[in-house]
């Protein structure tokens, strides 16, 4: 990974501002480009772009691979014919432009992406053949899981009938042939979706902007990854999970955090020579510049609890592959630009692997400020192979740091950073991080906006208000960009 001193902005696509319900990667996305140039930023970072099911959580996503539709541009269906402007009215995407409603996208823009593909296929179904044919080894799985899963009334694919709960039974094969056009749909929905992005991406890049992505480490397990490749996972002979992931207790949480995913056969996965984990890095990496691989600790033991638990206590830790994964990654891939997300209670081992790997770990402000104690968030404690940030989609908000943390740790924050109450304690925070040693410092469009907890993207372990915060298209102003741009230029990033 490229080391050079670097700072940019955290903003997920769907935070973006725009007419239809969701930031997509229409003109909106295009502007806030245009607006990373001004500010003289060098990276976008985004979350996962996986299709989000229950809880809209972008880190448990239908498919380790494909796209999700919402963030599809609808203005291209409108200059292609597929669609009129007073259609799009008639459906409700929502009508509050800083929140985002999944339940009538789910409804509604899905619909829309349905009548736009019954207009479109009968004029690009060669091209979706030949982007099906160049994508197979992942997208025929997703396209035939999601049709099945519309078959079933949308339920998770563990309670379908038995006959189509196995990927190669003869009942799924003749359900592939007799459900060509309803198949079809989703491979119209990779393709767009995999299209705009490049273009997007490429309009970036143009512009000496990265693309930071989001790899999660687990996955949903309702999903076609599982689904299809059942020997590679933790299940019992009837396919339900015997394990599931989450992490212990800790000062954040007295029950841990349950997240419910499949636990991965690494003793299998070694044995087919991590095949599937060189074929979803070798895939983040045609849609991404640089890539943060969530909870990077898991690789080397993770907290495993029985199916079905009621919280995340009674686990144990299990060990990971460790380097023998990253090993084979580079043989196979070569050098890859990857963040560890190595945040949390670290053993000596974890830190080793993270040393042996060579990636750069994760610094976050607001964890640094522990008025009893050292903390190696604290930016003297810094090493240069390190990413810093003011905070992630999972904290608050600085300005919401600063009114609910203790007042000892504030007071502390406020001398160690020399903050000027005038400046704007979100301001002081960027500062911090932007003068640290840090190869690459990061704040999210939320602190640079000043905003509080109403901004918050996510608070872990909770279902149902997260990921809907929404920027105003009044908010990318140039005196912003400008105040961005003179720190980024003092501190020489």
């Amino acid at each position: 990974m490229g080391r050079e001193r670097s700072s940019g902005i955290l903003m997920h696509i769907s935070s973006l501002p725009g007419e239809y319900g969701i930031g997509d990667f229409g003109k909106e996305a295009y502007n806030f480009i245009d607006f990373l140039v001004k500010a003289k930023q060098k990276n976008w970072q985004v979350l996962p772009l996986g299709i989000t099911g229950y809880g809209d959580s972008p880190y448990q996503s239908f498919s380790a691979f494909a796209g999700n539709p919402y963030f599809i541009d609808l203005d291209e269906f409108i200059k292609r014919g597929y669609l009129t402007k007073d259609e799009i009215k008639g459906f409700d995407l929502g009508r509050d432009p800083t929140k985002v409603d999944y339940g009538l996208l789910y409804k509604n823009k899905m619909e829309l992406l349905k009548i736009a593909y019954g207009r479109a296929i009968g004029y690009i179904e060669e091209e979706l053949y030949k982007f099906y044919l160049e994508n197979m080894d992942w997208l025929r799985e997703f396209a035939l899981f999601m049709a099945l899963k519309e078959e079933h009334n949308n339920i998770s694919w563990l309670f379908w009938d038995e006959r189509y709960r196995k990927v190669d039974s003869k009942e799924v094969q003749v359900f592939e042939k007799e459900n060509r056009y309803g198949i079809y749909f989703w491979i119209f929905t990779q393709y767009f979706f995999i299209k705009q992005w490049d273009e997007l991406k490429q309009y970036a890049n143009k512009n000496e902007i990265k693309i930071i992505g989001d790899l999660p480490i687990y996955i949903a397990e309702d999903s076609s990854d599982v689904w299809a490749n059942p020997e590679l996972f933790n299940l019992d002979e009837n396919l339900f999970p015997i394990t599931v992931s989450g992490c212990p207790p800790d000062a954040f949480s007295e029950k841990g955090q349950l997240w419910g995913n499949p636990i991965y056969d690494w003793t299998a996965m070694e044995k087919d020579e991590y095949n599937w984990w060189i074929k979803r890095f070798q895939h983040s990496f045609k849609l991404f510049d640089i890539l943060r691989v969530d909870h990077f600790r898991g690789f080397e033991s993770y907290w495993e609890v029985k199916y079905k638990a009621k919280d995340a206590v009674d686990g144990q830790w299990t060990k990971g592959p460790g380097m023998k994964l990253f090993k084979k990654l580079k043989n196979e891939l070569g050098d890859l630009n990857i963040i560890a997300e190595d945040l949390g209670f670290l053993t000596e081992d974890v830190k080793k692997l993270l040393r042996d790997s060579g990636f750069p770990g994760m610094k976050v402000l607001q964890f640094a400020f522990d008025s009893r104690e050292e903390s190696d968030y604290l930016p003297h404690n810094y090493d240069k192979n390190s990413v810093v940030y003011t905070g992630t989609h999972d904290n608050s908000t600085v300005i919401g740091w600063f009114s609910s943390a203790d007042e000892e740790d504030v007071d502390y924050a406020v001398e160690y950073l020399k903050i000027n109450r005038d400046e704007g304690e979100n301001w002081g925070f960027i500062r911090g991080a932007w003068s640290s040693i840090s190869f690459l410092a990061i704040t999210t469009m939320q602190d640079i906006l000043g905003l509080d907890d109403r901004g918050r993207m996510n608070i872990p372990s909770t279902v149902g208000g997260n990921w809907t915060w929404r920027m105003e298209k009044t908010d990318l102003i140039d005196e912003i960009a400008e105040k961005i741009g003179d720190m980024t230029s003092i501190y020489r990033r």
